[in-house]
This record gives structure tokens, sequence and C-alpha cells, in this order.
């Protein structure tokens, strides 16, 4: 078997936002079958790409998951893709992504938003899914958290 380290990120704008976070964590330790190792604290962000009155707060949750040797990245990844966007439909979630006319996405106010970050040191370039995710390096919301979870994975290993 080999471990691979799943990083998400997860936000909300809309409705309880700490209750909708709380919950797809709780629906994602279900549905991967393994409680998360770590989750960072919730951070309040204003949003990102569109105007809202309604702030967000995000956070990073950390999986370890077991696939057996041999495993396709591509294939676990896009189910674990399949996972999350079940989740955020189940929460409220409405609607495909939209694009406007030059191709750029449309952002909008949701109950929840769960992206793929990293999946261990995999590179998963597709029509449905990029990883590592192409735009977490310019999102403080999601770099901010995501190095939280990092920073105690080094702590916790030197000790």
């Amino acid at each position: 078997m080999e471990t691979v380290d799943l990083y998400l990120s997860l936000g909300s704008n809309q409705g309880d936002r700490a209750q909708n976070m709380e919950y797809a964590l709780s629906l994602l330790n279900i549905e991967l079958k393994t409680p998360y190792k770590a989750v960072s604290s919730f951070i309040e962000t204003d949003p990102w790409g569109f105007e809202s009155d309604e702030k967000f707060l995000n956070a990073a949750v950390h999986y370890q998951l077991r696939f057996p040797k041999g495993y396709n990245p591509e294939a676990e990844c896009l189910m674990i893709l399949e996972i999350c966007k079940d989740i955020e439909r189940r929460l409220g979630r409405v609607g495909e992504p939209e694009y406007d006319e030059k191709g750029e996405r449309i952002y909008r106010s949701r109950p929840i938003d769960i992206d793929i970050l990293l999946f261990g040191d995999n590179r998963i370039d597709c029509p449905e899914l990029t990883v590592p995710h192409k735009l977490m390096y310019e999102r403080d919301f999601v770099m901010v958290p995501l190095r939280e979870i990092l920073t105690s994975l080094q702590c916790d290993s030197s000790e």
C-alpha cells in the first residue's frame, strides 16, 4: 500500500459558515473513509474574484489516504473530486462553473467550496482537474491555512 497526502481547501460565505465547514469536514471523513490528520484554523477573508458583502470562512485540511501499489493517481483524484462536488451539492451549492466571454471563471457566493490543492507529489492536468491547484499560490485564503498545517506537520516530525 502507498500513503498519499491529500490537501483540500474549504470555504463558505453563505448561511452558518462555521457549521457548513464542520459539516463538510464530517462528510469528507465519511466519504474518504478516514478522519482528517490536521485541519487549520478557520480564517475570515474577503471574497476573491468577485464582490460580495458576505465574507468567507476558509480552512485547509490534510488527509492521509492509502492506495494499492500501482494505483492510478488521476483516476483516484477524479474520484475525490466527485466526492467533493457531491458534498458541495449536499450542502446547497447549485450550478456548474461559469465563464465569461474571455474564458475567465465567474465566482459567486456559496455555502461551501472544496478544492483539491495537492495529491501527494502527483501532477494531474486533465479537463476536469489540475493538481497542484493552479491558483493556490495567488490566494492567501488558501496559502495561510495550508502553511499552518504544513508548519505544524514539520514541527510534529521534528519532535
